[in-house]
């Protein structure tokens, strides 16, 4: 059985979700829901003659209080660009990160919202322009408490733990490994191909499930992510399909993106290099928090054979992928 220490939020009951929110000033009328997310905990409380807020409580020891300040600040600043985004609540005291006994958390408004429709070319062009929008106030300065995606941060480190803490059944570690290690030569060699690419302030975790879409248009949600790196990294995740599809979506999102900000082409030759990267992170962020009850039940084929055997496949793929001409929209 895992021990206290390896659980992180086993002392987080209803009782402390509740009274954690009320010493930060909210009044609760006692109503908790638990909302999806695996990171972190995330609830909404009802309040006392107000709308409902949306509580999160970060994960001990990821960030350090100075990482999720800059994550809250790049909110705000995109909010007072008047850019949609869901920027947490402060107190009386203009303080938006709360201490309660072992745990920080923040306070958020609720805000509705469905997912988007990926396969609408308007709707593309119009999360291209909210994209261009923050990445023209991201431009503006940079993090200094929030680690960037790059080779080393999303590729090397991540390899080096699953090879560490040996995670992968024997029969498949040597195969994994080796497509591993050509994928990432590929990487760097498509990464030397761009260049030399200006990193900026990014969401970082730019996929459907973290855009809420309304009559009004899109916001986005949960900058927990969000750290420096190339403007593309926030515009793949919203590509799938074949080559001509992703041309497709990639033109409508670039129609919206450039009228607020014009993307360096030399970007796009990044685009399969960072999905390759992200699925070698991916397999690492899922290792690192096994120990948490809540990934065995929400991932229960982490870790099979057949999970590896389709991470070599998808490797090996990502490979010929790399190799290919980078998209070309018009």
């Amino acid at each position: 059985m895992p021990s206290p220490q390896r659980l992180p939020f086993a002392n987080l009951t209803p009782d402390r979700i509740l009274d954690a929110v009320e010493s930060a000033g909210w009044s609760s009328d006692g109503r908790l829901l638990a909302l999806n997310s695996f990171e972190n905990r995330v609830y909404q409380i009802g309040i006392e003659d107000g709308a409902p807020v949306v509580a999160k409580f970060y994960r001990p020891g990821r960030w350090s209080d100075e990482a999720i300040l800059e994550e809250h600040g790049f909110s705000e600043a995109l909010a007072a660009d008047e850019i949609p985004v869901v920027a947490p609540l402060k107190d009386a005291a203009g303080r938006s990160l709360f201490h309660w006994h072992e745990f920080r958390f923040a306070v958020f408004p609720k805000r509705p919202g469905r997912a988007p429709e990926l396969e609408d070319e308007a709707t593309l062009e119009w999360l291209g322009r909210f994209i261009g929008r923050i990445h023209r106030v991201g431009s503006h300065t940079s993090f200094v408490h929030r680690p960037r995606v790059d080779i080393a941060s999303y590729g090397e480190a991540p390899l080096a733990y699953l090879l560490r803490a040996k995670l992968l059944p024997q029969p498949l570690r040597a195969s994994f490994e080796a497509a591993a290690r050509h994928a990432l030569e590929r990487v760097r060699d498509r990464f030397r191909d761009a260049g030399a690419v200006r990193a900026i302030r990014l969401h970082a975790d730019c996929h459907a499930g973290n855009v809420l879409w309304t009559p009004e248009g899109p916001h986005f949600v949960d900058f927990d992510d969000c750290r420096m790196g190339p403007a593309i990294q926030d515009l793949w995740m919203l590509l799938a399909g074949d080559r001509a599809a992703m041309t497709r979506q990639l033109g409508a999102i670039l129609e919206g993106y450039r009228m607020f900000r014009e993307l360096d082409p030399a970007e796009i030759v990044l685009i399969e290099p960072l999905r390759t990267l992200r699925m070698i992170h991916y397999a690492a962020w899922l290792g690192e928090r096994w120990s948490d009850p809540a990934f065995p039940a929400a991932f229960p084929w982490f870790g099979t054979e057949r999970y590896w055997q389709d991470q070599v496949l998808a490797l090996k793929e990502q490979m010929a992928a790399m190799d290919e001409p980078p998209l070309a929209p018009a």
